[in-house]
């Protein structure tokens, strides 16, 4: 479960579902997935069978069919401005990607092609591998254009969305961060045991970047001495994961859960220390 590229030729309609789920903060294993859409290597997967595991997570897939760009366009920035993301088709229908945000004048998109997984695209790029070429069954002398295009709807309040934007993506799409794309969905369920979506309502809350201000150094501190052989920065750069992540999904600590925090995080930061480096026996 992450945001990471598909291991094979045929598992991109899973792929694209599961990093739909992600932006809606639902999460769901690929393999789950493909098993729940019945796809296969000789078919692959199509929208009626992504629709049906799509069911499965309470989620609707609808099917809107345009034949106009702009029109099409227009239809789905409506899904995307509501923060709904968007499966479509492209490449003559050959490859399943996940629409995820537009911001000024480009499109996020999640393709498990892509060793990234996050592309960003103009309009102009998104339209020309979008588009799907079909006979006029009246006119066989004539072409017309398709533009499909799926939005996985929840049918149930969901606690939190994924605010992805331009300046994430580029940031997810340098190497050194794809170890954290990769395990995107553990640092999001390990930081809501500890966190709580922000609301309208959320009063005498503050953000990770301000919690970490406040405790960062003396988390690392007291880690690097009980381990002794972490290094500091690679430590941090755990912190600065956990900080994109809660800023990404608007995630925040209230005031009396701040002692549980401290705890919380810095024995999650203990625990990776020791999985990654090992540890002796204590006490012993």
């Amino acid at each position: 479960m992450s945001i990471k590229p598909q291991p094979n030729l045929w598992q991109c309609g899973p792929y694209a579902l599961k990093h739909a789920m992600v932006t809606l903060g639902m999460f769901a294993d690929e393999k789950d997935i493909t098993r729940l859409a019945r796809s296969s290597e000789e078919n692959g997967t199509d929208e009626k069978q992504l629709g049906r595991a799509a069911n499965e997570y309470h989620c609707d897939l609808l099917m809107i069919r345009k034949h106009n760009p702009e029109t099409a366009k227009r239809q789905l920035l409506k899904y995307l401005r509501k923060g709904i993301p968007s499966l479509i088709c492209v490449y003559e229908w050959s490859h399943w990607v996940t629409v995820v945000k537009a911001e000024a004048g480009k499109f996020i998109i999640l393709d498990s092609r892509d060793k990234a997984v996050l592309k960003i695209l103009t309009w102009s790029q998104l339209k020309n591998i979008w588009v799907y070429y079909e006979r006029d069954s009246f006119d066989k002398e004539h072409w017309e254009t398709i533009y499909d295009f799926h939005p996985v709807v929840p049918r149930f309040r969901v606690q939190t969305k994924a605010k992805f934007s331009v300046a994430r993506a580029k940031f997810l799409r340098r190497p050194e961060n794809r170890a954290l794309a990769q395990f995107w969905d553990q640092y999001v369920e390990d930081l809501l045991a500890l966190c709580r979506p922000r609301t309208v309502l959320s009063v005498n809350v503050f953000s990770l970047g301000e919690f970490l201000r406040r405790h960062e150094e003396m988390i690392l501190d007291q880690v690097t001495f009980w381990h002794g052989g972490v290094p500091r920065r690679i430590a941090n750069k755990i912190l600065d994961n956990m900080h994109f992540v809660a800023d990404t999904y608007g995630l925040v600590i209230h005031e009396e859960d701040e002692k549980r925090a401290i705890a919380g995080i810095t024995s999650i930061l203990s625990l990776w220390a020791a999985g990654e480096y090992g540890v002796r026996a204590v006490y012993k």
